[in-house]
């Protein structure tokens, strides 16, 4: 079993871990620091249930080896809640709007909406559809997923980001 040494800032963390070259960046997240936020479902990078943010950009973590966010910035669903312990504006628009229900695909959501909002902060209902179109919810029907995205756009707006 060959290992490397890497450092990563996971979210605003710096941590410096051994990790088997072949690991997922995936289930190094999970298993090795346990952040148990980012889900795994197909592990093929089609549903999306393990997207991070890596570097600020949204990226399936089951696609990526720990080796390779070396030196990486990677973000988390666990980061999305504030230091006061209140919720992201997306996190609450989701609870709002009942964007949820089993919550398995939810963080992927979540990561893949935060990157998505910076770069389109007043997003149209069909740039949030075609933004959600790589993520897989056999749940919710995707309607309220759109009305909480709406929501959430609103407020950032508001808090300035």
């Amino acid at each position: 079993m060959k290992t490397m040494e890497i450092t990563v800032t996971v979210n605003g963390k710096k941590r410096t871990e051994t990790v088997e070259t072949r690991m997922l960046l995936s289930d190094f997240i999970r298993e090795q620091l346990r952040l148990t936020g980012t889900h795994l479902g197909c592990e093929h990078g089609v549903c999306g249930a393990c997207t991070v943010l890596v570097n600020g950009k949204a990226a399936r973590s089951c696609l990526m080896l720990a080796v390779q966010a070396d030196g990486f910035a990677i973000d988390t669903v666990e980061s999305l809640v504030r230091e006061d312990g209140s919720l992201h504006p997306l996190q609450q628009a989701f609870s709002d709007n009942h964007a949820l229900q089993c919550g398995f695909c939810t963080p992927g959501f979540m990561m893949t909406l935060v990157d998505f909002l910076q770069e389109n902060p007043n997003p149209s209902e069909g740039e949030i559809r075609e933004a959600i179109s790589g993520n897989l919810c056999r749940c919710t029907g995707y309607a309220n997923i759109v009305k909480a995205v709406e929501q959430a756009s609103q407020a950032l707006a508001k808090q300035g980001g």
